[in-house]
């Protein structure tokens, strides 16, 4: 019988191909914007100066979420593999950024070519790996098809999938089915993941649940030192929370609820972070046009007493404002985002709340609900509240603070079975120098 898969994949790779002028106007008009979305666009079709390396091991991350969750792996991977070298892709500006600020020159960062072959072979010739990681669930099937070819081994760490996303594979799903069958092995976060990948297709003799990743995060030793020397400059007593990782269509809710806060604690702050470093200057707009006193991160540094709304405007600080704050509102959950990482405040013992649209860290949040860890609002109507509810009772907010530090504790060690899956894959196909 005929195998359509090499019809489907022809016409998705043509599909790509006659795609790619639009692929270059969008990354024109995100570059317009954001600048480094232009200017290393040829390192997207595989275009970049050999690095002269082989037998590296390949870490993909698409940005800046999947990079701090794939830290603590790569720092045991090349704890392992000293003198191996590295090379970490990822797809956004702000993944790139984070990458080069933890590791600069130890290693080789770029970012991750178009799912198109002629690209993939390019990048694949240049770096040579020995194996890649691909963190969570990036699924391209012409990349995993390369590499299949070339002999590279693929593992899937930190595999999610939510039932939106299954729903959202559409005609392509077959193609995607042989893509993941061919990964070496898909290490999932949870049961209910596990399930969703075996139905998109993994192997279920390579598919095992090895847990989140996030959990393993570390907690840099001077973050609280940070945290407290930066809020001294607030006024140390004030009441603080954050809102952190907003979208459009979060900040009006949260100014709204910020007010509702200062009705209660006429001193209270409000840290707002938001997701996407285009929208810096209109959020910080946005909260004057409320009449709050507002400064922002880039231009005044930090805030100082009479500061009603501080906007951080940078990347890779969020770490340390949460330590800093009383009470933590993770966006993302307010709009049909699927949320954002809710374990940073949870590892720092800072109550967490979401709203409902959590579909993208489904067991994590729930488990941490279950806990008695976070609280989950209908709609951000209920979000003022909920913040002068915990601002406003210290012993709930010792209470929900530690449930969540605890919970956060209970699910760690994600990270060594997955270095222990890399090690099996490795010595299966042959270790690098190591």
């Amino acid at each position: 019988m005929h195998n359509p898969m090499p019809l489907r994949r022809f016409i998705y790779t043509l599909t790509l191909y006659l795609l790619t002028p639009v692929i270059l106007y969008r990354l024109a008009v995100r570059g317009l914007r954001y600048p480094d979305y232009f200017s290393r666009w040829r390192e997207r079709f595989g275009f970049f100066n050999d690095p002269h390396i082989r037998d590296s091991i390949w870490i993909h991350a698409v940005s800046m979420g999947e990079v701090n969750a794939a830290l603590p792996l790569i720092d045991a991977l090349m704890q392992r593999y000293e003198g191996t070298p590295f090379v970490i892709t990822t797809v956004t500006p702000t993944g790139s950024d984070r990458v080069r600020r933890v590791y600069g020159d130890r290693v080789f960062n770029v970012y991750l070519p178009y799912d198109l072959p002629a690209s993939i072979r390019r990048f694949l010739d240049r770096v040579r790996p020995r194996l890649v990681v691909v963190m969570e669930t990036e699924i391209w099937p012409n990349l995993f098809f390369e590499c299949r070819a070339q002999g590279v081994p693929v593992v899937v760490a930190n595999a999610r999938l939510s039932e939106k996303s299954l729903r959202g594979y559409g005609p392509v799903r077959p193609l995607a089915k042989s893509a993941l069958a061919s990964a070496y092995y898909v290490a999932a976060q949870s049961t209910t993941d596990a399930a969703r990948l075996r139905d998109l297709g993994a192997d279920p003799e390579r598919l095992g649940v090895v847990g989140n990743l996030k959990y393993d995060m570390m907690v840099p030793d001077d973050v609280v030192a940070q945290a407290k020397a930066i809020r001294a400059a607030w006024g140390a007593q004030r009441p603080v929370w954050v809102a952190a990782s907003t979208h459009d269509g979060e900040e009006l809710p949260v100014l709204k609820a910020h007010a509702a806060v200062l009705r209660q604690f006429p001193d209270a702050l409000l840290l707002l972070a938001p997701r996407h470093p285009e929208r810096f200057k209109p959020v910080a707009l946005a909260c004057r046009s409320f009449g709050f006193i507002t400064r922002t991160r880039s231009e005044d540094g930090n805030a100082d007493t009479d500061t009603q709304c501080f906007v951080v405007d940078t990347l890779g600080e969020l770490l340390r404002f949460y330590a800093a704050a009383d009470v933590a509102f993770v966006g993302g959950s307010l709009v049909p985002i699927g949320g954002h990482n809710v374990l940073e405040p949870a590892a720092l013992s800072v109550p967490v709340i979401v709203g409902p649209q959590t579909f993208n860290f489904t067991d994590i949040t729930a488990s941490l609900i279950e806990a008695g860890a976070a609280l989950c609002i209908a709609d951000g109507d209920e979000l003022g509240a909920a913040v002068t509810r915990l601002l406003a009772d210290a012993q709930l907010r010792a209470r929900v603070g530690g449930a969540a530090r605890a919970a956060f504790e209970r699910e760690q060690g994600g990270v060594l079975r997955t270095v222990a899956i890399v090690e099996k894959v490795l010595s299966e196909n042959g270790e690098p120098p190591g």
